[in-house]
């Protein structure tokens, strides 16, 4: 349940995320870099299309997330990406919320900018054959934070979240796992057929 519906989150909660999503996506428009946009319109289409694709897990349900990996490859450009296909996904098929937006947005953009600005430079420190790793560390990486700031969210609003809040942060547990391996195996694909995508984006640093 990474989108969180509304009439969940209290005001407080409510208004944090707001502000916080409003000022990374301010940040990221200035340092916007246009030579990305092609990859950012691909990989937004791509988190837009792997969310209707829900595995039932205990009470919840969850699905591929791929945070880590807009992180890698567009730095702060995923802000906007991310940011694009939640407002389709809660227009069209009433994922998340409109009120919630700004919370949903934080919780998926702030793990995707901590794997662009530390995972992606250790990435592209190792050798080709092994950066296959950087995409296994940003996969997982993703979806914990995402999973811990959900939990974190639902259990600040009310304390009767408390539980669910618990067993959501062990729900991502294997979904950290497999979305690492999945990360990790497309970007051992990218490295063998586009290199070029690895290489640093200049604005995640400015």
């Amino acid at each position: 349940m990474a989108h969180i519906p509304d009439a969940i989150l209290s005001t407080p909660v409510l208004v944090t995320g707001g502000l916080v999503s409003a000022s990374l996506l301010a940040a990221a428009l200035r340092r916007l870099d246009y030579d990305r946009v092609p990859q950012a319109a691909v990989l937004s289409a791509a988190f837009f299309v792997s969310s209707l694709i829900n595995v039932p897990v205990g009470p919840s349900s969850v699905h591929l997330l791929l945070n880590g990996l807009m992180g890698l490859l567009l730095g702060w450009t995923a802000v906007p990406a991310l940011l694009v296909a939640l407002i389709l996904q809660a227009a069209f098929f009433g994922f998340g919320g409109i009120l919630v937006l700004g919370v949903n947005t934080m919780n998926m953009a702030v793990p995707a900018l901590v794997c662009a600005l530390l995972v992606a430079p250790w990435m592209r420190r190792l050798p080709a054959g092994r950066r296959f790793w950087g995409g296994f560390a940003a996969g997982s990486l993703g979806v914990l934070m995402t999973g811990l700031m959900v939990a974190l969210a639902l259990g600040l609003s009310a304390d009767a979240f408390t539980p669910a809040a618990k067993v959501l942060a062990v729900i991502y547990l294997p979904l950290a796992l497999v979305e690492g391996l999945i990360t990790a195996t497309i970007v051992g694909f990218i490295q063998r057929v586009a290199p070029e995508l690895l290489a640093p984006v200049e604005s995640a640093h400015a």
